[in-house]
């Protein structure tokens, strides 16, 4: 199957990179190299683009989209947390530019083996990165009815969670749970009849919740945002699109924070703590797609782009 994923927010993301022909950006969701091609693009013989990402699939699929450009593309696989670590190896210090495309690629989720989707029946699998050798198999089969509880609750935002956990673990009592057929159906039970035909797909918050729960996507996030801000040079903007809002939540604080990071009583006639500001929201909302992206991508419904300049 070809690595298909159409990026989202594209042309707002390139705007809002400020791209400088000589700069150095980092694509740390690299995909199938959507962005990352716009960014090679406008790249001059000193510029440079590091694409990281975890998923071999990605890799593969990028180094190809990106071949006419790889005098100045080097394409890192790794998990974006590990940023300043792999651009240590790679001799770079400072960024001028940083995006991260956050969530799942349309290509993961449509390759029925990669046990992304609910809408086919396929082993539960769910890694982002192949190399790790846990699976969702292993969190719908091995966590507590409380854990499970509190993932569904806590990272899926669902209703249901309690009930859906316990569902699961009377399941799991009589035989292993394999697939995403058998999760759907485990989950389907769980929810009332009349409630199951509004609100979307019933499976859709629970996968959501053990796709971030084994991924550790959240936890990512948040250990890695101030590092990369850290990793910009005066002026440099990182660019970071979101799908839900636990995501959008974390981008939002950490952007504030680095605003203003002041902690001090709000009493207090002058700042004593010595906390500077290392840049300011380069746009005061999220930029969310427009009604011709919403009808070429369903995908991009609940995406949502914030922006953070440094000084």
């Amino acid at each position: 199957m070809e690595f298909h994923h159409t990026s989202v927010l594209l042309n707002e993301t390139i705007d809002n990179l400020n791209i400088k022909p000589n700069g150095i950006y980092v694509d740390g969701t690299l995909g199938g190299g959507g962005h990352a091609l716009e960014v090679a693009k406008r790249l001059e013989k000193g510029g440079r683009l590091i694409g990281i990402d975890q998923d071999e699939d990605a890799i593969l699929a990028a180094t190809e989209r990106l071949k006419d450009y790889q005098d100045r593309v080097t394409v890192v696989r790794s998990n974006y947390c590990n940023m300043r670590s792999e651009l240590q190896k790679l001799g770079v210090g400072k960024v001028d530019g940083i995006v991260l495309d956050l969530g799942v690629s349309s290509y993961q989720l449509d390759a029925a083996d990669r046990g992304f989707t609910y809408r086919v029946d396929a082993p539960l699998d769910m890694r982002m990165d192949q190399r790790q050798t846990r699976t969702a198999k292993d969190i719908v089969n091995h966590y507590s009815e409380t854990e499970l509880y509190r993932v569904i609750r806590d990272l899926g935002e669902e209703r249901f969670a309690g009930n859906i956990a316990k569902h699961i673990v009377e399941a799991r009592e009589k035989k292993p749970i394999e697939t995403t057929g058998e999760l759907n159906d485990i989950i389907r039970s769980a929810i009332p009849a009349k409630l199951r035909a509004v609100g979307g797909h019933p499976s859709k918050r629970t996968f959501q919740a053990i796709r971030i729960e084994l991924n550790q996507e959240l936890e990512v996030l948040k250990n890695s945002l101030d590092d990369m801000i850290d990793l910009l040079n005066p002026g440099g903007r990182i660019c970071v699109i979101t799908f839900h809002s636990l995501e959008d939540r974390i981008v939002k604080t950490i952007f504030k924070t680095n605003e203003n990071p002041c902690t001090c009583p709000s009493n207090f006639p002058v700042c004593v703590c010595g906390k500077k500001p290392k840049g300011r929201a380069a746009v005061k909302k999220p930029i969310l797609p427009g009604p011709e992206e919403l009808e070429r991508n369903k995908r991009a419904k609940s995406a949502k782009l914030r922006v953070f300049e440094r000084i």
